[in-house]
Formats: C-alpha cells, sequence, structure tokens
C-alpha cells in the first residue's frame, strides 16, 4: 500500500503512546478536501467502543480488499498493538528480495513455534491476486469459447455468401469478359458490389454489439464494452475474409474462357 502523506506505523506507536491513523487517500478527498489531513484527529469508537481520538499520521493509496472488481472504500487503518481486535484470520505480509516460495519451510517453521494448532495458508502476492480471480477465469473462458465459435461462424457465413454469389456471377463475368472486358475491371466490379454488403453487414453488426455488449459490463475488469481495439481487430478479420471470398472465385472466373462462361449454369 503506497504512502502518499504523512509516515506509516513505527514502533514507537505501542499502548502507551497517543493513539494514530493511517487514512485512505478517498477518506481525505470526503473529510478534508483541499486541506492537509495530517494532524487531524478522528474518532473510532464505533468500531472497537474505544472513545479515545486518533491522529491521523498519514495517507495511503486506495486498496480493493476483496477483488479487483469492487471499486476501493475509503479505509481507516490503526495499529493494532493499540487497537486490539479479536478476529477469526490475521495476515502477514513478508517482503523478501529471494524465491518467495523459498521461504515456506522458514515461515511454516516460525508458525509452528509460535503456536502449531494454528491452521496456516502461505503463498505468494501472485498466487492470491490469481485466485481471486479463478471465478471470473471460469465465466470469460465460456464467454470466449462461445465468442471465437461465433467468430468462426461469422467467417465461414460471410466467405460462402460472397464466395458463391461470385460464383452465381460467373456468366455475367464471361459476358463482359467477350466484349473486352479486363481481368481488372471485373475484379474491381465484384470488389466494390461485395464490399457495399459488407459495409452494410458491419453497420448492422456493430450496432447489434453495441447493444449487447453492454450486458457484459460486470464481466469486465478496466476495459470499456466498446472497446474500440476489440472492435476494429473483428472488422479487419471479417474484411479480410471477405476480400478473399471475393478474390478467389472472381479471380478464378475471370480467367476462365469466355465461351465456357458463357454456357455456365
Amino acid at each position: 500500500i503506497p504512502l502518499l502523506k504523512g509516515r506509516m506505523f513505527a514502533e514507537s506507536d505501542g499502548p502507551d503512546a497517543p493513539h494514530v491513523a493511517l487514512i485512505s487517500e478517498s477518506v481525505a478527498r470526503q473529510k478534508w478536501p483541499n486541506e492537509d489531513p495530517i494532524g487531524r484527529t478522528i474518532e473510532f469508537g464505533n468500531m472497537d467502543a474505544d472513545l479515545r481520538l486518533l491522529t491521523i499520521v498519514g495517507v495511503v493509496g486506495e486498496v480493493r480488499k476483496h477483488s479487483l472488481e469492487g471499486a476501493p472504500h475509503p479505509t481507516v487503518y490503526v495499529n493494532y498493538r493499540q487497537r486490539s481486535r479479536s478476529a477469526d484470520e490475521f495476515d502477514v505480509v513478508l517482503r523478501t528480495n529471494s524465491d518467495p516460495e523459498a521461504m515456506f519451510p522458514v515461515i511454516r517453521r516460525v508458525l509452528t513455534q509460535l503456536d502449531a494448532t494454528v491452521p496456516a495458508k502461505i503463498g505468494t502476492l501472485n498466487q492470491t491476486f490469481s485466485a481471486s480471480l479463478n471465478n471470473r477465469r471460469f465465466n470469460l473462458l465460456l464467454v470466449g469459447v462461445f465468442a471465437l465459435t461465433a467468430l468462426l461462424l461469422a467467417m465461414a457465413g460471410v466467405f460462402g455468401v460472397l464466395a458463391y454469389s461470385v460464383v452465381q456471377r460467373t456468366q455475367e463475368i464471361g459476358v463482359r469478359m467477350a466484349l473486352g472486358a479486363r481481368t481488372l475491371h471485373v475484379m474491381r466490379l465484384v470488389f466494390g458490389q461485395s464490399l457495399g454488403m459488407l459495409l452494410i453487414g458491419i453497420v448492422v453488426g456493430l450496432v447489434g454489439a453495441f447493444a449487447l455488449t453492454r450486458l457484459m459490463r460486470t464481466l469486465l475488469f478496466e476495459i470499456t464494452a466498446t472497446d474500440p481495439l476489440t472492435y476494429i481487430s473483428v472488422i479487419g478479420l471479417l474484411t479480410f475474409v471477405a476480400l478473399l471470398a471475393c478474390y478467389i472465385p472472381a479471380r478464378r472466373a475471370a480467367k476462365v474462357d469466355p465461351l465456357i462462361a458463357l454456357r455456365y449454369e
């Protein structure tokens, strides 16, 4: 938790010293806007029934306590040596310059020496961070699988429809070639009409996507339901598939002998 102003708790903040507190940035912003909260006093009695005032000695950054999905809550931190409370859980955070997992045996040995009956759960910060996302990760995996399936079906549909429409125009292409049209002119005609259909499909798809992604806001973290990179990527992929679907049959049809193309059914 970063210190933004003032100081952290010190060894001198013992049971007999004046009681001190740290507050989160949101508390400072709400209670003392445009003022320095250091040195101000607050009451914490509604939490531990101790009516002695607390002197604010520092302001710290915001923390998402339970999960990344919830917004940070205004928080007051007190020194457990000054305001001891019974708790069914007690978290200890250790910082080391070596491999954290190499410290596990030492930590277990120390905890056993202190109290062998205490069930201890040890893990790295990365493991704790990852575990907090397990439920959301599973949900997004399912959504991702369905989204990928839908994208593949869309690609297959776009390719099939456009390729079929070009093949259906083989006779028309043969007539144009017989009348002197060049391959470049035929390709330009096919691409122009196909891109018009693609543009209509993209507009309709964007409208539907904007409407449906609003229902997915609860599944997103630090990304909007209208993320431009996602939309641009999908549009670019479908456009590439559409161009490929037009190019292959149009190129093939343009190379066919006009007499054969005229007899095409």
